[in-house]
């Protein structure tokens, strides 16, 4: 798969150590919280097949494990994702918990679940405790961003957009975080990252009065709804060709599961997102953050699995 070669059923691990490459864990310094699988979206891409349906949630015993952890190991960063956070019900109560216990507290936002009177208190309980906002938002022309997310949500996500920035949020030079994220709307890579946030940038301001801090472009996992997608339309060999294809070895030191810990909301622990969805349990077998009494050391190894192309092509996982 390098260059305009195809290494037919070359794995990820396979790839690694052609490449002389391992994976293995650093100093964890950051916890991913996925809060459930409960959205008002049903996004296309989504590795978790989240949306409106499911409602897998986080309930708050195992909220209060994870700001007990959040106490015992004074991690770097928190990110809380989902599924839409903020459709949790409990959620102020976990932002509370842990916003002491670090420097950097993220919250990841489909921006259409900040509407209403429920979003407007979660705003200012975000303004308040400065919590960093990383958005999705597929592209910066209703077309595309539709056909992944639904009639509608472009709209939203304007709207949405334009009142984080009314608040403070992702003005040059201001202290209010906001970053956005951007994942294609078919079997295709994104394009790179500094030429996208341009784009972005000068597109939102010019025709929507819109600032942001920070864009991040990573390839759709294949995995959950998406992996469906490019079966059901014939393009999962050609998808899976070209992430192989755009492996990029030096993606490989600064992929997130190298730092970070994931947790699910009934408590169990993996390296990241992606094994969530997948099932692999972070060492090899289910554990609960509850009875986390050490963080896993530097040099424990990661394991691998072919949607892991997905986080070393171009820029990568970060």
């Amino acid at each position: 798969m390098d260059g305009a070669t195809h290494r037919q059923g070359e794995s990820f691990g396979e790839r690694l150590a052609r490449h002389g490459l391992s994976l293995a864990r650093e100093r964890t310094t950051a916890l991913q919280v996925n809060l459930g699988l409960v959205c008002d979206l049903a996004c296309a891409h989504c590795h978790l097949e989240a949306g409106p349906a499911r409602s897998e949630m986080m309930p708050l015993t195992v909220m209060d494990e994870v700001i007990a952890c959040a106490r015992r190991f004074r991690f770097d960063s928190i990110d809380l994702t989902g599924g839409a956070p903020e459709l949790v019900p409990e959620l102020p109560y976990l932002v509370r918990g842990v916003a002491p216990e670090t420097p950097r507290l993220i919250v990841r936002t489909n921006l259409v679940s900040l509407e209403g009177e429920r979003g407007e208190e979660l705003l200012r309980l975000y303004r308040e405790l400065k919590v960093v906002l990383v958005a999705s938002l597929p592209a910066v022309n209703q077309s595309q961003t539709e056909a992944q997310r639904g009639g509608g949500a472009w709209e939203r996500s304007i709207r949405a957009l334009k009142r984080l920035n009314e608040l403070g949020y992702g003005l040059p030079g201001g202290p209010l975080e906001l970053d956005l994220v951007s994942n294609p709307s078919g079997a295709f890579l994104p394009p790179p990252q500094l030429q996208a946030q341009e784009k972005f940038r000068r597109d939102l301001a010019r025709r929507h009065g819109v600032s942001f801090h920070n864009l991040y472009t990573f390839a759709n996992v294949p995995l959950g709804r998406f992996r469906r997608f490019l079966e059901r339309s014939g393009n999962l060999e050609g998808y899976l060709e070209k992430l192989g294809a755009g492996f990029n070895p030096c993606a490989v030191a600064g992929v997130m599961c190298r730092s970070q810990l994931s947790v699910d909301w009934r408590g169990r622990l993996y390296d990241c997102d992606f094994h969530l969805a997948r099932g692999v349990f972070q060492g090899g077998e289910e554990r609960l953050i509850s009875a986390l009494v050490e963080l896993p050391p530097p040099g424990t190894p990661i394991a691998v699995a072919d949607h892991c192309y997905a986080c070393t092509v171009g820029s990568g996982f970060t």
